[in-house]
């Protein structure tokens, strides 16, 4: 496997812990766990781009992306491959020296394509299913990216 150049994530399950939460007025709630945060500007000092790959469009996560500093932001986007080939080539990187963590069905492609493919404890069934993929032992919300950014860091993958 070629060692690791981007590192790219889901939001809904991954970032979070998948919950929607809506007040009666209907602002929109995400809760993001913050050793994730920590863990991408690991990556960053580390001299690996970050990205983040949506098929939502939110302002809460314009607005984490630019507190976290993400080389690239894609909302929007299905298919997700293309926003992943797109940040390949803004970062000088091949997909197998990408890295991917993604929790449901939209990430599938994806995860079958990267160099190294991840998911949270509580990704949906085909996701686990994904030949060769790392399962965390931690939960979409609850740290399963900084877990899978120590495992690159700490192997140089």
């Amino acid at each position: 496997m070629a060692k690791i150049k981007l590192f790219l994530t889901d939001v809904d399950g991954v970032l979070t812990d998948a919950g929607m939460y809506y007040t009666e007025l209907g602002d929109e709630f995400k809760k993001f766990n913050t050793r994730d945060g920590m863990g991408m500007k690991m990556l960053r000092e580390a001299g690996i781009k970050v990205g983040i790959i949506t098929t939502e469009n939110t302002k809460i996560v314009e607005r984490r992306a630019q507190k976290l500093k993400v080389d690239y932001l894609y909302q929007n986007a299905y298919p997700k491959v293309e926003a992943a080939m797109d940040a390949c080539a803004k970062a000088g990187a091949d997909i197998q020296e990408t890295a991917y963590i993604g929790d449901d069905v939209n990430c599938l492609e994806l995860l079958s394509i990267v160099g190294l493919a991840a998911c949270p404890a509580d990704a949906v069934a085909r996701i686990k299913a994904i030949p060769g993929i790392l399962e965390m032992s931690k939960k979409g919300g609850e740290g399963c990216v900084r877990e899978f950014i120590e495992l690159i860091l700490e192997k140089h993958l």
